[in-house]
């Protein structure tokens, strides 16, 4: 019997994924490999591997029995290819002997110290001209537990005049980023925070510089310079 694939490999998300983020996962692809979109085998081989994962982690009880039997199987085969190095050792009539030990009169050379400076930066990822890789210094006061207490699209329809992607996850389910941040601006900047607000980084830079949030690359790179101006 063929050996059945992972489903968090499948949906393309991590074991340690919440619920909302494997529902964004799954939605997004199913809509790549459906066959309205794409006729061919290999699509309708996906998406019916896409819709069996969803089966088993869109349903809390489903998830967490599939995620004991995954964790069995990690621990069986991890034993048996241990059990199996060892049969192998004794077919051969070798036995591991004890590890060599270090001949003390040679001494570890120190290596080459780095110059000062040398160092490689890394540069923060830029997503627009003057987007900064620091968060919002106001709010901030948004955390997990405010994200969806009462459920996908606890929030209700949206107020209207949308602007901006429409989500598809979260209390705020079928609310452009427009409708949100006109009513729950501190879920934006928790958004902003978040994998899963990544698709929506330049939208969400744009509004929080907007609203007085987050300020230019520019205009902070001008106050640091003020620190330090001859009066």
């Amino acid at each position: 019997m063929a050996e059945r694939p992972d489903a968090y490999k499948v949906l393309q998300v991590d074991p340690e994924a919440e619920i909302d983020v494997i529902r964004a996962a799954y939605r997004g692809l199913a809509r790549k490999y459906h066959p309205d979109k794409d006729p061919s085998p290999e699509a309708a081989a996906r998406m019916s591997a896409i819709n069996v994962a969803w089966e088993i982690l869109g349903d809390a009880a489903s998830r967490s029995t599939y995620d004991a039997e995954r964790s069995s199987a990690t621990r069986a085969a991890a034993g048996t290819d241990g059990a199996t190095s060892q049969e192998a050792g004794a077919a051969s009539g070798s036995s591991p002997g004890p590890a060599p030990r270090p001949d003390p009169g040679l001494r570890r050379q120190p290596g080459p110290r780095p110059q000062p400076g040398s160092e490689q930066r890394r540069e923060p990822e830029r997503v627009s001209r003057d987007w900064t890789a620091g968060r919002s210094s106001v709010g901030g006061g948004f955390d997990d537990s405010m994200r969806a207490p009462d459920g996908l699209g606890a929030a209700g329809p949206p107020p209207g005049r949308p602007s901006g992607s429409v989500l598809n996850f979260s209390r705020y389910d079928g609310w452009s980023l427009g409708e949100i941040a006109r009513h729950d601006i501190e879920f934006i900047e928790w958004l902003d925070r978040t994998p899963i607000g990544r698709p929506y980084r330049e939208e969400i830079d744009a509004i929080l510089r907007r609203v007085g949030r987050r300020r230019s690359a520019e205009a902070e790179s001008s106050d640091r310079r003020g620190l330090f101006r001859r009066r």
